[in-house]
């Protein structure tokens, strides 16, 4: 079996996990390849592996049956932006904080490296969200799991967002910005400003204003076949633009264009794993503190 790792930084608590983890994939012999970074992090922190193989881009990770990510959500972004069209299950192993995409905790570690070695998974393929334009803006991955975002940058005020649908004029959202979200997405950003929850699969967008001027705009749902394209007015001349969590400063010359991309994020998903127990769990659902 061979393996890819990223991750961030553990506590002090999570740490004989991790060793454990390392310790397991050692005894099973299997080959183990980590990022750059979390390779440099682990050997600071003294956690003892046998793997001499890194990786710095999608082009240098070897031929891995699973990525693993081990973090919060946003690492798992991170893994999916190395794997991109190369379609790598990838495992969220949860040493983070919220987990809504990476579901493993630590002590499950051992159950889920079982399952794996035992075939008792599945694979949760989901959506991307990929973004063109004339402009390289993100630096040759141009797709997120999570949500595309056009917001005003610090200094400036509201902008206008000329929105169209499939060439046909939609609507100028007059705010301090919008969010392209994926069904994945649907619980982080979009939620926060008043999106709805979609289940993981449901073949969808949601395009939700942030701080509308018109308090009648609210999010729209549409088909993830649609086409999106956008024209910004800004007084500063520029404003920001993100992609899960990558984001840069651009022209209001910059015209861009959002869809769904060709290829689709590979999660590895356990047989006792189920998204409607993490919604209720995460989301406090059902819970009441009189109780």
């Amino acid at each position: 079996m061979k393996i890819a790792i990223h991750g961030r930084t553990f506590s002090e608590q999570t740490r004989p996990f991790v060793q454990s983890m390392f310790d397991t994939l050692s005894a099973r012999g299997a080959e183990v390849q980590l990022s750059a970074s979390y390779r440099q992090y682990i050997d600071e922190a003294g956690i003892a592996h046998n793997s001499e193989l890194t990786y710095k881009t999608t082009a240098d990770i070897f031929d891995a049956d699973f990525a693993f990510s081990l973090g919060g959500d946003g690492t798992l972004l991170d893994v999916v932006s190395q794997v991109g069209p190369r379609e790598i299950p990838i495992v969220g192993i949860n040493i983070g904080r919220l987990g809504f995409l990476a579901t493993v905790s630590p002590g499950g570690i051992q159950y889920m490296l079982h399952a794996l070695i035992h075939k008792k998974y599945t694979i949760d393929e989901r959506s991307l969200v990929s973004v063109q334009s004339e402009a390289d803006i993100f630096d040759g991955i141009p797709f997120g799991l999570n949500d595309f975002t056009i917001t005003r940058t610090q200094s400036s005020s509201m902008i206008t967002v000329h929105t169209y649908l499939d060439g046909e004029f939609l609507n100028s959202y007059w705010a301090d910005g919008i969010i392209i979200s994926t069904p994945s997405g649907s619980t982080g950003y979009s939620l926060s400003c008043g999106g709805p929850v979609l289940l993981p699969h449901t073949n969808n967008f949601i395009i939700t204003p942030i701080s509308p001027h018109n308090l009648n705009v609210r999010p729209m749902v549409i088909m993830d076949t649609c086409k999106l394209s956008f024209e910004v007015e800004s007084r500063s001349g520029n404003f920001l633009v993100a992609l899960d969590s990558r984001s840069k400063t651009v022209d209001v010359a910059t015209k861009l264009h959002v869809q769904r991309e060709s290829f689709s994020a590979k999660l590895v998903k356990l047989n006792d794993d189920n998204f409607l127990n993490t919604l209720r769990s995460k989301l406090n659902w059902g819970f009441d503190v009189r109780n």
